[in-house]
Parts: C-alpha cells; sequence; structure tokens
C-alpha cells in the first residue's frame, strides 16, 4: 500500500482541525489527485478527520476504487454539486472549509442550497497548495528526471532547424520525442517561434518558415509520471549579430543573478528583483514584461510565484522556474528558463542543458 496518501491527508488535517472546519472540500483535479492518487476527470473530494470520501459518477467509480486506498468511493445519483451537497447534508458536517479560488459563486450557492442552513461554509483558500509546494525526496526525484527529459527533448529539436522548416512542425516533433521518451505528454502547448514572432512571449506555433538569420524560441515542458518540467532556450539561426549577443548575455546574467538568489528563507519577490536589476543596468528591463518565474509541481503553474512584491519566504521542497526573457518588437525574443529545487541549505537546477547562445 502507497502511504503517502495518507500521510498527506493527516498533513491536511492537522492543518484544519479544530473547532472551525469539521471537513474541507477538495474540487481542484490536481489536489485530489494529490491526496488520494485519483486520477478521474470528475469529482468532490470531502476530507474529514474521520474519513475521506470521493464523489464521482460512474464513468470514473471503477477507476477510483481502483487508484485508491482508504477513501469511501460514493456514487453521484444527481449533479455532482447536488450530490455533494446531499453527503454532505447527511452526514451532518456543521462547517465545511472549501476554496474559493476553486469554486464559482454559483457553484457555491448550489451547494448552500443543497446542505441547508445547518452546514457553515467557510472559505479555507491554498490548505492543498501549501502542501504541494514543498516536495518530498520521491516527488523530487521525478521532477529531476522530467527536467533532464526536457533537456534532452531540446537537443534533438535543435537536429531540427533548417530553412524552411514550419514552427509547428517543430512543435510536433518536440511532443513526440517527450512521449517516445517516456512523458505522458506536454506540461503545456509547446512554444515555438521564428524571428519576429519570437516577441511573443506565448506564441503558439503557425506556419511560419524559418530564415536564417533569425532569433528560435523553444519552451517546452513534459509530464512524467503525473510532475512537470518546463524549460526555455533561445537560439540564432544564423551567426548571432553583436547586439544579439549583447542582449543575449543580459538576459543570461539576469538568470544567473536570480539563480543565486535563490535560497531558503529568502522572499520570492527577492529572486524576481535580482533578475530585473541585471536588465536595468543594461537598460533592458521596460522590455521584461512578466515575472521571473512560477512554482512547478503537478501543475506548470502553481505556488509560489517569483514575482515583484512577493513576499512569501521559499522553503526546502519548493521547485520553482527562472525565466527572465526581453521582448523587442520587430526583431524578436530571448528567454532563458530553468528548473531550480530549494533545499534546506542549497538549491538544485535540475534542467540540465546549456543555457549559452547557440548559433546554428
Amino acid at each position: 500500500m502507497n502511504t503517502k496518501f495518507p500521510r498527506r491527508r493527516r498533513s491536511l488535517v492537522e492543518k484544519f482541525a479544530g473547532p472551525e472546519i469539521d471537513a474541507l472540500l477538495v474540487t481542484h483535479p490536481a489536489d485530489w489527485y494529490y491526496l488520494t492518487g485519483f486520477t478521474g476527470e470528475s469529482g468532490a473530494l470531502i476530507v474529514s478527520q474521520r474519513a475521506t470520501t470521493l464523489i464521482t459518477d460512474g464513468r470514473f467509480v471503477g477507476q477510483a476504487k481502483g487508484e485508491t486506498a482508504g477513501v469511501n468511493v460514493s456514487l453521484q445519483k444527481a449533479s455532482l454539486l447536488e450530490s455533494t451537497g446531499e453527503f454532505l447534508a447527511a452526514s451532518r458536517i456543521k462547517s465545511i472549509g472549501f476554496d474559493p479560488t476553486q469554486m464559482s459563486v454559483a457553484q457555491l450557492s448550489t451547494m448552500r442550497k443543497a446542505t441547508g442552513r445547518g452546514c457553515r461554509w467557510i472559505p479555507a483558500q491554498g490548505l492543498v497548495a501549501a502542501l504541494r509546494m514543498r516536495k518530498d525526496a520521491q516527488e523530487l526525484a521525478v521532477m529531476r528526471r522530467a527536467a533532464i527529459l526536457a533537456g534532452h527533448v531540446v537537443e534533438h529539436a535543435l537536429t531540427l532547424l533548417k530553412t524552411g522548416v514550419r514552427e509547428f512542425e517543430i512543435a510536433a516533433e518536440i511532443e513526440y520525442q517527450m512521449r517516445k521518451r517516456g512523458a505522458s505528454g506536454a506540461a503545456f502547448e509547446t512554444i515555438v517561434a521564428f524571428g519576429e514572432r519570437a516577441a511573443l512571449p506565448h506564441a503558439r506555433p503557425t506556419a511560419k518558415r524559418l530564415k536564417k538569420n533569425e532569433l528560435v524560441v523553444l519552451d517546452l515542458g513534459a509530464i512524467l509520471a503525473h510532475y512537470c518540467s518546463d524549460i526555455t532556450r533561445t537560439i540564432y539561426f544564423g551567426k548571432a549579430p553583436e547586439r544579439i549577443r549583447q542582449w543575449y548575455k543580459a538576459v543570461q546574467d539576469a538568470q544567473v543573478a536570480a539563480i543565486a538568489a535563490v535560497k531558503n528563507g529568502v522572499k520570492c519577490g527577492d529572486v524576481d528583483a535580482a533578475a530585473r536589476q541585471v536588465l536595468v543596468s543594461h537598460g533592458l528591463d521596460k522590455y521584461f514584461v512578466h515575472s521571473t518565474g512560477h512554482g512547478l509541481g503537478l501543475e506548470v503553474h502553481e505556488d509560489p510565484r517569483i514575482a515583484r512584491g512577493q513576499t512569501k519566504h521559499l522553503e526546502p521542497g519548493n521547485v520553482v522556474t527562472i525565466e527572465p526573457g526581453i521582448y523587442i518588437e520587430d526583431v524578436g525574443g530571448i528567454r532563458i528558463e530553468d528548473d531550480v529545487a530549494v533545499h534546506e541549505d542549497r538549491i538544485e537546477v535540475l534542467t540540465r542543458f546549456t543555457r549559452d547562445l547557440i548559433e546554428i
């Protein structure tokens, strides 16, 4: 029996148990997987000191029983919200915690009607997310492998960059290579952007063909055993002019500074500031239009955020991306991204592929 899921549920109960909340309603798929191992697409999880119950429809009941242990699986008989509300009312739970970021006003209204006045609904934001932020050794081992896999895929993708190849051809090959190397899929839609389109931070692949003397941005991530990786590399297809070399070095220096700032106990906003200060010194800060990074784990974007003004302190087990970039209209963009794990007394860069400028 896998003991990690019961252990996680016990840790969760310790966070909310007491006079205020009797049980917590979990409606986010990544959260219920973290707590039970259930990988289905529809469900509602109720966690209390006494028991854990998963309510789902007929498509997933058998799957839920096979994937979980110590979890009561209940077949929904009406809509998911109505069935969940009826279960809570029948259980005589007097106070239920819920994450307001994972439930709409309409959904909450339906639940309240189903449970009646005898149940209080108490906002309890981020309780599972706080547990998920601190990866254990087993999770880190999987994420390390996912990051290394992503680096191998980048290396392969470089061999495909030829005059006339289209962005979506490269993207398709990247996602095929992920699966061929053991990933269950892409962590997000692969970004492949040539030339001026590289100035779009989240450019979706198009039929644009690669020409000589263009910037190429490759941003990809693999899902391996449920955990995500995320890596970006920028290539120059040709011999890079001095201006591009200077810009690339500035972004590289910004990333080095930010990675150096990543430490146990450091504020996330201070890591972001370390990258920005370097770009300010190069007069390029106005071209840096997003945050320096984000948490990584079961989802490609999760807590903690590495952004301006973030006061959350990094903790052992956090895995964050460090990805400064600059985006210059009519020229292109330069971004370098790596996955960094925080340990008690050190940090570990999980992605292993070279960060130096590559010219093809």
